[in-house]
């Protein structure tokens, strides 16, 4: 395996282990030129697992895609890259449990979001506006009414974007 530091090949496994959850095995490595470590995760490639997009097109399942997204919904939020690691892990795992080896990224969408909920809500949101493609700002709304639910507090929406009622910021 090449360098990440210095492009130099080989590097030597310093350290090896599995994950918590047992779906990888973890080697810690050092550059021979320049000492630099770094960690690598071997998992099993499932290639078979394909997503089939809202065009109709089919692609591989891509874990980084899936990572990437999710750190976009939890940027400057306080998930830690831990959190997102798990999330990543366990939607993988729940598509390759499903039947068929083809999957709709409507229900990766699905699993990611039931998931974030729970992880930040606001990350829920900002992640549930891209993957809903929302064109309509009450439907956004409604999907944020669903989220803020009785933790709306004494606040109350009149339709036009005003709010009534005592709020923190009435003083």
């Amino acid at each position: 395996m090449d360098c990440p530091n210095c492009d130099h090949d080989p590097t030597n496994v310093v350290d090896t282990g599995t994950t918590t959850d047992g779906t990888a095995v973890r080697r810690r490595r050092e550059c021979a030129a320049c000492s630099f470590r770094f960690t690598t995760y071997e998992r099993t490639e499932w290639e078979s697992l394909r997503v089939e997009k809202r065009d109709g097109s089919v692609e591989p399942f891509d874990r980084e895609k899936l990572r990437t997204g999710i750190e976009r919904a939890v940027e400057k939020r306080p998930v830690d890259a831990g959190d997102v690691a798990t999330l990543v892990d366990e939607v993988e795992a729940d598509l390759l449990d499903e039947d068929g080896r083809v999957v709709t990224s409507e229900r990766v969408g699905a699993l990611v979001s039931e998931r974030l909920r729970s992880v930040d809500q606001v990350a829920y949101v900002r992640f549930v506006s891209v993957y809903r493609a929302f064109s309509d700002p009450a439907a956004f709304r409604r999907a944020l009414d669903a989220v803020l639910g009785d933790d709306a507090g004494d606040v109350a929406y009149d339709g036009g974007g005003q709010s009534h009622g005592q709020t923190d910021f009435d003083t």
